[in-house]
């Protein structure tokens, strides 16, 4: 082993070593000496920097470790870290010497047995059950689904099952959205199939499914972890859309499940959940039909039957019809003699009327009716105001008001004067004594007075 500083004894001339000529070949032995380790231990401290480099330390009874893990590293974990879970970390020991302290930089981390994954396991189903994550109403997986999706491996026996289930009970459209299951980077690409069937549009160019199915097969608690990770619990309990868990044999189970809508046992139970089986829909169908055509044949029978019932009841028809039948013959009998009664009175009433209109009769009528027309109409020229004129009378009326003067006070007052003469009028002023007028305009030349 070489010598690393100077005994200092009085009298060497061996300079001394600064603080980091020291640290650095100590950094250099380490690393010789220990390239690569393997240590088992419980996670204390653990901090993701936001380079995404983790600083964690490892402790058991006796001692503790302080590492690293840069980023690549990092994103590499099949399982999220955290503290007080015991794990295997493989890299390989160095010293920081910035503070003299020697480290394990961690290349692979993975959990330390069975017991480890069932301790994280239940921690991460307290702290999401905590927050409610598996409290949510559960929705309703529909009847008959039209589409639908599943998040599995392409490639595995999983998804030939589900197809050959889903043809033999109730053929449908299936999208199979193809995804690791377990492994680095499982956990992240069926969280990403899980939200991408939830955005799908139902008017868009692929059919939105009705139901989701996240499935995979049996294995280990090792190779089902996946599921268990917290981003694929988040989105399968935020999806839309109803979601069936079907990961791993019957008695596997996963954080998955309780997150889901429905957890099925198998991958093939849950393709007989998503679907009903068509021929029992047909029979149900057909034993529908067949009881619908008995009760309507039911009710045929039954109303003719009163029908029946009813008929035998009724009163016949010469019965019901006897009465009205000899009151319309006696009113068509007292018709009859009304008819002949009537024409009676009126041929009476004709000759009467007839034996009124003889031709004698009706000449002294006209005669008489003649001689009253010619002296009323004597009477009329008699009493005509003209009629006087002819006999040298004159109708007075005042010129402005058109009106007949009968006195000499209207005439005075009138003042201008018409005088109606039997070949024309006159008109006239009547003045005072002296030549003053009574009354009216100054008349025109007078013909009289």
């Amino acid at each position: 082993m070489p010598r690393l500083v100077a005994e200092g004894r009085e009298g060497d001339n061996d300079p001394p070593l600064s603080i980091g000529e020291l640290s650095h070949r100590l950094k250099r032995m380490v690393e010789g000496e220990f390239g690569h380790v393997r240590l088992r231990g419980e996670i204390s401290g653990y901090k993701r920097a936001a380079s995404g480099h983790v600083y964690l330390a490892l402790k058991d009874a006796d001692a503790v470790i302080d590492g690293v893990m840069w980023r690549g590293a990092a994103d590499r974990l099949p399982f999220r870290p955290q503290d007080g879970i015991e794990v295997v970390a493989t890299g390989k020991l160095t010293i920081y010497p910035g503070r003299s302290k020697y480290q394990i930089v961690i290349d692979r981390m993975e959990l330390a047995g069975e017991g480890a994954l069932m301790a994280l396991f239940e921690r991460l189903k307290a702290q999401l059950k905590a927050e409610g994550l598996f409290d949510g109403e559960k929705k309703e997986l529909p009847f008959a689904p039209r589409v639908i999706g599943v998040v599995t491996s392409p490639t595995g026996a999983v998804i030939r099952d589900i197809l050959h289930r889903l043809a033999d009970r109730f053929p449908t459209r299936v999208l199979v959205w193809p995804v690791k299951v377990q492994g680095d980077g499982a956990a992240a690409e069926v969280a990403a199939a899980v939200r991408g069937f939830d955005a799908m549009r139902a008017d868009g160019p692929v059919p939105r499914p009705d139901l989701v199915i996240v499935a995979r097969g049996g294995g280990s608690i090792e190779d089902l972890w996946a599921f268990n990770e917290e981003p694929v619990v988040r989105a399968v309990a935020a999806c839309h859309i109803p979601i069936i868990s079907a990961v791993g044999h019957e008695t596997d189970t996963t954080l998955c499940d309780f997150a889901a809508d429905v957890r099925a046992p198998t991958p093939t139970a849950a393709a007989e959940m998503a679907v009903p089986v068509r021929a029992d829909l047909s029979h149900h169908i057909a034993t529908l039909a067949l009881r619908t055509e008995r009760c309507a044949r039911r009710y045929h029978e039954r109303g003719a039957e009163r029908l029946q019932a009813l008929v035998r009841v009724l009163p016949r028809r010469d019965a019901l019809l006897g009465p009205q039948r000899q009151m319309a013959d006696d009113l068509a009998a007292r018709l009859d003699r009304g008819l002949e009664r009537r024409v009676t009175v009126a041929r009476g009433v004709l000759d009467r009327a007839g034996g009124a209109l003889r031709p004698a009769v009706l000449e002294q009528r006209l005669a008489r009716a003649r001689d009253r027309l010619e002296g009323l109409n004597r009477l009329l020229t008699a009493a005509h105001p003209e009629r006087p004129l002819e006999r040298g009378y004159a109708w007075v009326e005042g010129r402005a008001s058109g009106k007949v003067v009968g006195t000499a006070a209207d005439a005075r007052t009138a003042g201008a004067l018409t005088l109606h003469f039997r070949d024309g009028p006159v008109d006239a002023r009547v003045e005072r004594s002296g030549g003053k007028p009574y009354a009216g305009d100054k008349p025109e030349q007078p013909d009289l007075f």
